[in-house]
């Protein structure tokens, strides 16, 4: 923690090719001099938490731009996930290159391919989460916001169950009927259905498979990986079931 350009100079993969190193480009003679980033490449193509926070931002511009003016409470969202990964120092760097970021037309197609070609889909699940926490840092998601999410979950190619995943998680609803939405079921699914529906989810948010991006993320992902855990253990009591 503590420097945001460590992150994303400790290595540039595959983030600093194609249209997400167009986006970046632009701005690397400026931004990232003044940063005093050190560039060297990782020879093994893996992909690295900068990778994913590089893709991150360029994300987090295409939908708080959405409604022209950035809102506060976004804002400050976005502030508050860069300070828990990446200290005071990182998240003020991180943020200069964001506000750079917000005055380019963003290639949202050509870096949506990009990242889909790259990050794995437990990676691009945790993507498409914290957005739409961002979307709904005031309260709620507009009709705009709401176009724009699903816009960036077809080009990631998240699924449509799973992206009614992401919603109802984001409603915290502890309820049984809430617990089914969670897991794609309903009321009449066998429970050997269930059963294959949950390990089916446990394995794409089992918290290990975003393990490279750090603690405070992977630490998001058991969170998630626990609501899903609740919500199964509900369903087994309701349905009488081990």
């Amino acid at each position: 923690m503590g420097s945001f350009v460590k992150w994303i100079g400790g290595g540039l993969g595959w983030a600093f090719g194609g249209p997400l190193g167009g986006v970046l480009g632009f701005i690397a003679g400026t931004v990232f001099d003044s940063l005093e980033l050190r560039i060297f490449r990782k020879p093994d193509g893996e992909t690295t938490m900068g990778d994913f926070a590089t893709s991150l931002l360029v994300l987090i511009a295409a939908v708080i731009k959405t409604e022209g003016p950035v809102v506060k409470s976004e804002l400050d969202y976005v502030k508050q996930f860069l300070k828990q990964n990446f200290g005071e120092k990182g998240a003020g760097e991180a943020l200069i290159l964001l506000k750079e970021i917000l005055k380019q037309n963003i290639p949202l197609d050509a870096v949506c391919t990009q990242i889909r070609s790259n990050l794995d889909y437990s990676s691009r699940l945790q993507l498409v989460h914290f957005l739409y926490n961002l979307a709904n840092a005031d309260g709620h998601l507009s009709g705009a916001e709401q176009n724009m999410l699903n816009y960036i979950t077809n080009g990631l190619r998240v699924s449509v169950s799973d992206k009614r995943t992401v919603g109802t998680m984001l409603e915290q609803d502890n309820s049984v009927t809430a617990a089914y939405e969670l897991l794609g079921v309903d009321r009449s699914t066998s429970i050997i259905d269930i059963k294959k529906a949950y390990r089916n989810l446990a394995i794409k948010y089992h918290p290990d498979k975003v393990a490279y991006l750090g603690e405070e993320l992977k630490k998001v992902a058991n969170d998630k990986f626990q609501q899903l855990t609740r919500a199964y253990e509900l369903i087994k009591k309701e349905r009488n079931f081990t």
